[in-house]
């Protein structure tokens, strides 16, 4: 599906004054950017130069300096120092804290704490029997004080009984129909002093309070109410009034002028040093990349009368002279000398494995001299066929063919 392509952006009308100011504006600005667009152009030829050249070498040696200082040397001192000393306190450590403690725990804590708690379980067991023996004796006395006092409190319980049922009861029965009679009179007495009470607070003040209520109070709420309406109906008109009043001031005396100020001396101001500026800064833009352009050219002939007038002398003389120079002198000195000490090499190796050799030898004939010969092992008939032979009927090394 092809996307349509958006509409171009609208052209706004222009006028004679932006014509007029936009040419005289470019000029000035063209002129005073090219000296800084070179400058500019010529600082970031020469940073990129340092930082390849200066900056990342030194870096870079800075950072193998600092290897070599710092981290090389802690890394040694604890692959080669701090490891192999930790490795020895611990297994010195072993050998004199562990395994002693271990022995003692195994063959001297541990039959002594067996012996122990055989001890105490001999003891616990005479005690628990002792105790057995006390608590049997404690609870037949016990049984014997139980029933004595069981007796004494069956004898105190019937008397008791006898005097609950024969004088306390009547005595209560009596006593409880005086009070029945005492409250019916008090609650026949509270009665009535209850409707004389009520009779007299009806008609001495609950009457009273409503003829109060609607004859008086009522009338004044409702005048006050009305007189209080009007009041603030007044208020308020005043108030609606004086801030009318004010609006048209405010606005005759401060905002028509300062609408006024903005629609016809500010605003056309404001355009004007807008489109100033928006000319500046195209003309800004404008003249930068004309100048990127123009530095861009006086870099490359400068590239080219460099390269024309230095680099090209220099490679051809390192073509034609240092490169003849130096294949005589790889072909006649530096192949020669390889060559002889590879011949060395060989040489050397060749010694150092004949040296290993016979200290290999002279060590198995030394053991051969202190043990003796090896005993070699006996041959076993092996009635599978040896290499890579397979079986075959005409053989005799199956179960069904052989003798």
């Amino acid at each position: 599906m092809d996307l349509e392509k958006p509409p171009p952006p609208r052209q706004e009308p222009e006028g004679c004054l932006v014509v007029a100011i936009r040419l005289p504006v470019r000029i000035v600005v063209f002129v005073l950017v090219i000296p800084v667009r070179m400058a500019w152009d010529a600082l970031v030829v020469a940073g990129r130069f340092l930082n390849d050249t200066v900056l990342r070498p030194v870096g870079r040696a800075l950072l193998w300096l600092g290897r070599a200082v710092f981290v090389w040397p802690f890394v040694g001192l604890w692959r080669y120092v701090v490891v192999p000393v930790a490795k020895g306190l611990a297994w010195l450590g072993n050998v004199l804290v562990v395994v002693p403690a271990v022995w003692l725990y195994r063959y001297v804590l541990t039959p002594v704490g067996h012996a122990c708690a055989w001890v105490a379980r001999g003891v616990g067991a005479a005690l628990a029997w002792v105790a057995r023996g006390v608590g049997a004796a404690l609870a037949w006395v016990a049984r014997g004080i139980g029933a004595g006092l069981a007796w004494v409190a069956r004898g105190i319980g019937a008397g008791l009984a006898w005097l609950y049922a024969r004088v306390l009861t009547p005595v209560g029965h009596a006593v409880m129909w005086v009070l029945k009679g005492l409250g019916a009179v008090v609650a026949a007495i509270g009665i009535g002093v209850f409707g004389v009470v009520a009779w007299l607070v009806r008609y001495l003040v609950v009457v009273p309070a409503l003829w109060v209520y609607e004859w008086i109070l009522t009338p004044v709420g409702r005048a006050i109410a009305w007189c209080a309406r009007g009041l603030v109906w007044a208020v308020s008109t005043v108030v609606t009034g004086i801030g009318i009043a004010l609006y048209w001031i405010v606005r005759v005396l401060f905002v028509l002028p300062a609408l006024g100020l903005y629609r016809w001396v500010l605003a056309p101001v404001g355009r004007l040093f807008a489109a100033i500026g928006r000319e500046i800064w195209d003309a800004l833009g404008h003249a930068w990349r004309v100048a990127g352009r123009i530095s861009l050219a006086v870099g490359r002939f400068l590239a080219t009368l460099f390269r024309w007038t230095f680099v090209e002398p220099v490679r051809w003389v390192y073509r034609t002279v240092f490169t003849p120079v130096g294949h005589v002198v790889r072909d006649m000195v530096l192949r020669p000398v390889a060559e002889a000490a590879r011949s060395v090499g060989r040489a050397t190796r060749q010694a150092l494995t004949a040296a290993r050799e016979s200290v290999r030898q002279a060590r198995a004939d030394f053991r051969r001299m202190l043990f003796g010969e090896p005993k070699q092992r006996e041959a076993v008939a092996r009635r599978e066929p040896e290499g890579r032979e397979t079986r075959t009927l005409g053989s005799s090394t199956t179960a069904l063919t052989k003798d």
